[in-house]
């Protein structure tokens, strides 16, 4: 713009909005009227006066008018909520019932589905079990497929009459409640010789010690022909069994004769010395012979004698049935 004269107002009557404010009013700003902004214009310069400022720079509210007042002193920060009237909401803040606005239904938010980022279905499980029904359901069709096959392989096989490679079926039976009785051993007769029937020069006595016969008692005078002992053995069930005979010797090989059941056996029943003892004392050469026999069910005679050509020169203290082998 250039220099020159762009009205009659003075540069203080610039502010059209002076009479706005408490200076402006004392300076007796008023409104502006046909084209004024309502500031008067100083007095004019008079000769010997130096001008004053046509701008006196003020903070705004810096101006006193009429009175002076009181420096304010800070006070202490308060709490809202505890600013009267106390713990009450501010109008801005209170619920919508309090402007006569009916209250809507509240709802609750939906929280994100487990598994998911919260913003959307859980598309990775359902991912995983759609993967999972189609590997069933070719497991299903494999599985199918192989017994189909198995099913035709056994049909062509009853038709030509080859064998299945299968194994048999087997008929599992289920074990028996009901006790089984157990089968108890026979018990097998045993006769101490001096009990038995003696014949010839057959006799009783004790004198020898180590006999195991009731009483010590054993079988003697068995040396001379003739001389014998029977027995009548009853037997639970008929079969192969074992004659054991129980005897001393001098420490010398004997042996005699033995019947069952009126028939001689065709080798004479050894008694040997088994122990290899030297001592010719009776006393201390008691031992053990056996001889296989066929006895029947029920009684049966036993006979053990002296017979020619027997050497016959024993003790006898028992005679028992033993099972054969």
């Amino acid at each position: 713009m250039a220099a020159g004269n762009d009205g009659a107002s003075k540069p203080e009557d610039d502010d059209p909005f002076g009479y706005l404010y408490a200076d402006g009013q004392a300076a007796g700003a008023q409104p502006p009227q046909g084209g004024g902004y309502g500031y008067p214009g100083p007095a004019p310069a008079q000769p010997g006066v130096p001008r004053t400022s046509y701008n006196q720079v003020r903070t705004v509210g810096e101006r006193q008018y009429g009175h002076h007042q009181q420096q304010q002193q800070p006070q202490a920060y308060v709490p809202p909520q505890q600013q009267p009237p106390y713990g009450q909401p501010q109008p801005q803040y209170a619920a919508p019932e309090t402007y006569g606005a009916q209250p809507g239904p509240r709802t609750a938010p939906v929280p994100p589905q487990r598994g998911g980022s919260g913003r959307g279905p859980n598309t990775k499980g359902l991912l995983v079990g759609a993967v999972a029904v189609v590997a069933v359901v070719v497991i299903g069709i494999a599985a199918a497929v192989i017994s189909n096959s198995g099913n035709e392989k056994d049909k062509g096989d009853q038709a030509g009459g080859t064998p299945s490679s299968a194994p048999p079926a087997t008929v599992s039976e289920q074990p028996s409640t009901e006790p089984t009785a157990e089968k108890t051993p026979e018990e097998l007769p045993k006769q101490d010789a001096a009990t038995l029937t003696l014949g010839g020069s057959a006799t009783t006595e004790k004198t020898v010690a180590g006999a195991e016969g009731v009483g010590g008692v054993y079988v003697s005078g068995f040396n001379t022909p003739g001389a014998s002992v029977t027995w009548k053995a009853n037997m639970p069930s008929g079969g192969k069994y074992r004659l054991t005979v129980r005897y001393a010797i001098p420490a010398v090989d004997a042996n005699a004769t033995l019947t069952v059941n009126g028939k001689a056996n065709s080798q004479p029943i050894g008694l040997k010395n088994f122990i290899g003892s030297s001592d010719p004392n009776l006393e201390k050469n008691w031992q053990t012979t056996w001889a296989p026999v066929d006895l029947q069910k029920g009684d049966n005679e036993i006979k053990i004698s002296c017979e020619a050509g027997n050497q016959c020169n024993v003790l006898l203290d028992w005679l028992e049935v033993t099972p054969g082998q």
